[in-house]
């Protein structure tokens, strides 16, 4: 899944060992900017230099998988990061250039008379 959205706060990383070596985790709070904006927590999981690059008050197309999973009873939702790009803004379209202005057609009887292209 991806989705757009500005960075609204970055949480301190927690560190830790495991049997698979040692790990960090970091979360980032995104805003989606709508009608009623709506933040969402993201984890980085050991993605340090990722997170460095991150800037407060930044737009960015954030890549992530959604997995819930139950742990006595309750349900816990994990939206882990695996891509961040920062999002690209539209630059201005410039403006169409007119064409010259040239001189203005004849309008003769005569040049009139040669073009007649009407169906009746």
């Amino acid at each position: 899944m991806e989705f757009e959205g500005v960075v609204y706060k970055i949480m301190p990383p927690t560190k830790g060992v495991s049997a698979r070596g040692e790990w960090q985790r970091q979360e980032v709070i995104f805003e989606m900017p709508q009608e009623f904006s709506r933040k969402v927590c993201v984890t980085f999981f050991n993605k340090e230099s990722e997170v460095a690059r991150l800037k407060e008050g930044a737009a960015y197309t954030v890549s992530v998988n959604i997995e819930s999973r139950e742990y006595n009873g309750r349900w816990y939702t994990d939206v882990r990061a695996w891509r961040i790009q920062p999002k690209q803004e539209a630059a201005p379209a410039p403006a169409p250039e007119m064409p010259p202005l040239g001189d203005e057609p004849p309008y003769t009887a005569s040049a009139s008379a040669e073009v007649d292209d009407l169906p009746f």
